[in-house]
């Protein structure tokens, strides 16, 4: 695949969120492809356990180690890399204490007596803090490489929904005023001064529907709020009308000529009776009714101010074939 100049260049962490059912994950594994598609190595994690990715690029579950998922051929020549990883909080917070406090024995005795479990589960905000953490880790390495971690040029993370995903970035900000010193402090800083960098972005995923459009612009003011950068608008599973406006404007006031309707099928050799018309022309008016919802939300979408892609809902759903697919089409568009 090639692509044109991307429209976030710079950006080295994309924050992939959306309504539950709007196909974020999709989205994020889509991303991924396209910001290999240049050459790039990228890793795309996910942190909600859902094991979404592994379902996407059919492969087994995937264990908290960075696995390779896809190699991306620019036209043939330079291939960029897939990684994934699902970052389990157990896990990031025994690594994150043998990284930080070499307590290798120590991490082993408390997962022996249920510690780390019992601290993951009993406290929502140190889940977050641990996942955020191990993201911040991986988009950090190009800037301190070590010959045993992988270096990605971009890091793509499917984020919890909208309605939460202010919280779950910020989380550190908490840590901020919490921890006055010591090594816990900085580290929420450093991950707080990358969460709010032009090196990171969070795109927001929508359908054309109501509640998911709602839901991305109160996410955009959240987001605004706690000063963190606002990334594109990915319309999903979206469709054009093949009728022009002037026939459906017809359709919608139920102003179709019944006459043609009925010439049509006739000389098709298919069923012209009324009550097959009288279907066709009540499936038109609902069909002018949906696109015209749909064409007012995509206005209050550009009225977001954010840039907005679009991607086609694929007949045969999402397979590897259809996140390639995809992931052209973001190229095409610049969003990757």
């Amino acid at each position: 695949m090639t692509r044109r100049e991307s429209d976030w260049e710079g950006v080295r962490l994309h924050v992939v969120t959306g309504k539950g059912g709007t196909g974020k994950t999709t989205v994020a594994a889509a991303l991924a492809l396209a910001l290999a598609a240049s050459g790039q190595t990228v890793l795309v994690c996910e942190v909600e356990g859902r094991q979404g990715l592994a379902r996407l690029f059919d492969v087994p579950a995937l264990p908290y180690e960075e696995t390779r998922l896809a190699r991306v051929p620019d036209d043939g020549h330079v291939a960029g890399e897939v990684y994934g990883l699902a970052i389990d909080p157990e896990a990031a917070l025994a690594e994150y204490l043998e990284m930080y406090y070499r307590l290798g024995r120590a991490v082993r005795a408390l997962h022996k007596v249920g510690a780390i479990e019992f601290a993951t589960t009993i406290a929502p905000g140190v889940r977050d803090v641990l996942l955020t953490g191990k993201v911040y880790e991986a988009v950090r390495r190009r800037e301190k490489p070590r010959r045993d971690r992988r270096v990605y040029d971009a890091v793509v993370m499917d984020a919890p929904p909208t309605g939460r995903i202010a919280r779950f970035l910020n989380v550190n900000a908490g840590v901020v005023d919490l921890a006055r010193v010591g090594p816990i402090r900085r580290q929420a800083e450093s991950i707080m001064m990358l969460m709010r960098s032009p090196q990171t972005a969070v795109h927001l995923v929508t359908l054309l529907e109501e509640m998911p459009v709602q839901e991305t612009a109160d996410g955009i003011a959240e987001l605004r709020e706690a000063r963190i950068p606002v990334g594109g608008v990915v319309i999903n599973m979206a469709s054009r009308s093949p009728l022009d406006k002037a026939t459906l404007r017809a359709a919608a006031r139920g102003g179709l000529d019944r006459a043609e309707f009925e010439a049509a099928l006739t000389h098709t050799g298919l069923p012209s009776d009324d009550r097959t018309i009288n279907g066709l022309l009540t499936d038109a008016r609902e069909h002018a009714t949906r696109v015209a919802l749909e064409d007012r939300l995509r206005k209050r979408i550009a009225d977001m101010g954010r840039r907005t892609y679009e991607l086609p809902r694929l007949p045969h759903g999402v397979d590897v074939g259809g996140l390639f697919e995809l992931a052209r089409e973001l190229n095409d568009q610049g969003m990757a």
